[in-house]
């Protein structure tokens, strides 16, 4: 009987106390934390972004927020490399779920997405901007975008490989020692001289022909931004006459003669960016592809001797500029204005953070491997050996702008990079790629 009683007693005290938890857990939800005064809002932020080679480093900034933001949650998407992210920002949008946090390009962009942009102009980070590179994302004077960092991409080489093969790269200034060098490369490879040490070697380049924003935008814009001298410029011509059109052939047909696909062109339409970075570079199957300082991170994890080998080579436009490197901002960061304000504020907060703070400026640069976009960072400056090359183009003055911002939504990659394929299929001549993306760029405009 006792312990009957006893049992009755420990089984009341058991279903009071699993009663008050209960009550307790019900009184916190996903908007809530803490209790009584204490109590603050959970507010969730949305990240859609393009950059997929940042995009575990980011997920690890994100974590660092929000260990001293608790009351933020942050989602990140990644939607990238392969992938068509305008098109894919678009369907975000369409589905009703849209981020907080997100990236337009430029002027083409800002105009697309204006309806959509918060005002950024007050933000902290404004006045350590760089010269010009809030240009693409000014309207009226007021600011809409944060610059993601400074990027320059050309021909990215294997020093390693042209030191075997006797080639010197820094008398690579034009396009005709660029095709001397590729030939002797090409002659060494296919002799099986350089077999020994670089076992995998097969060909000089392999270029990212299914990437149509490899072709479509940072090939082309090197051709093109001798006949415009901004994303403005661009942004505002109704006609393009494509002026070195011919040069952009000798260029395009350079890398494609010089890889493993030289015989069956149309395979280059199946090559990606993994298996030109990845499964190329970094593997040293492949002395050079076009590319820009933001591989150095996916080579590094792969290959750090590789990684730490590596240079840019120009992009040469033959009669017109042949040593220099297209070097300008890849994407901004917008803030959706149509987004609760709370939430609104803790996106900018959150980008503040990363770009202005000592923690988010060591992600910007050790992490990231970003060449800033803003004044303000001291002694932390990008020291992977891409962008000191990216630099040392910079500041000897021989750099492009970046003028595919402002080109006619879709143009780049949806007419040029779609003809560039038929092209390299055999489906049509060059002459027809060249006309029928003149037509589709007045069109489209």
């Amino acid at each position: 009987m006792f312990k009957q009683k006893t049992i009755s007693k420990l089984l009341i005290i058991v279903m009071l106390m699993s009663s008050m938890l209960l009550s307790a857990c019900g009184t916190k939800t996903n908007e809530t934390q803490g209790t009584g005064s204490d109590k603050e809002e959970i507010v969730e932020v949305d990240i859609f972004q393009f950059k997929v080679e940042i995009a575990q480093e980011l997920e690890a900034a994100i974590k660092a927020y929000q260990n001293d933001n608790p009351n933020v949650k942050i989602n990140l998407q990644t939607v990238g490399g392969g992938d068509d992210y305008g098109a894919a920002l678009r369907a975000k949008f369409q589905s009703g779920n849209e981020p907080a946090i997100f990236n337009v390009g430029g002027p083409q962009d800002v105009q697309d997405w204006l309806d959509r942009l918060e005002e950024l102009t007050n933000e902290a980070w404004v006045d350590k901007a760089l010269t010009g590179v809030l240009s693409g994302v000014t309207v009226e004077d007021k600011v809409y975008g944060l610059p993601f960092n400074m990027e320059g991409y050309g021909l990215i080489y294997n020093k390693r490989i042209f030191e075997a093969a006797g080639i010197d790269g820094d008398k690579i200034v034009d396009f005709a020692s660029l095709e001397d060098a590729v030939k002797t490369l090409d002659a060494k490879i296919k002799a099986g001289e350089l077999k020994e040490e670089f076992p995998l070697l097969e060909a000089v380049f392999e270029y990212a022909a299914k990437e149509t924003w490899v072709t479509g935008l940072h090939t082309s814009n090197a051709f093109i931004s001798q006949e415009f001298n901004s994303s403005l410029d661009a942004f505002d011509a109704k006609t393009l006459e494509f002026k070195y059109a011919d040069q952009l052939k000798k260029f395009i047909d350079l890398q494609a003669d010089y890889t493993s696909n030289a015989k069956s062109k149309n395979r280059l339409n199946a090559v990606d960016y993994s298996t030109q970075v990845e499964h190329g570079l970094a593997l040293e199957r492949v002395a050079i592809i076009q590319q820009g300082n933001w591989v150095f991170g996916g080579v590094n994890n792969i290959n750090p001797e590789v990684a730490e080998n590596l240079g840019i080579l120009p992009m040469p436009v033959v009669g017109v500029k042949e040593d220099s490197i297209p070097v300008g901002v890849p994407m901004y960061w917008t803030v959706n204005k149509n987004k609760d304000e709370k939430v609104i504020d803790a996106a900018k907060d959150f980008l503040n953070w990363l770009y202005t703070s000592d923690t988010g400026k060591d992600y910007i640069v050790n992490k990231f491997y970003f060449i800033p976009p803003l004044e303000g960072y001291g002694d932390l400056k990008a020291n992977d050996p891409i962008s000191a090359e990216v630099l040392r183009f910079a500041e000897a003055g021989r750099v492009m702008p970046w003028v595919f911002m402002g080109y006619p939504t879709g143009w780049g990659m949806d007419v040029l990079g779609v003809n560039i394929q038929k092209y390299y299929a055999g489906e049509i001549t060059w002459d027809e790629a060249v006309q029928d993306s003149i037509t589709k760029w007045q069109e489209t405009r």
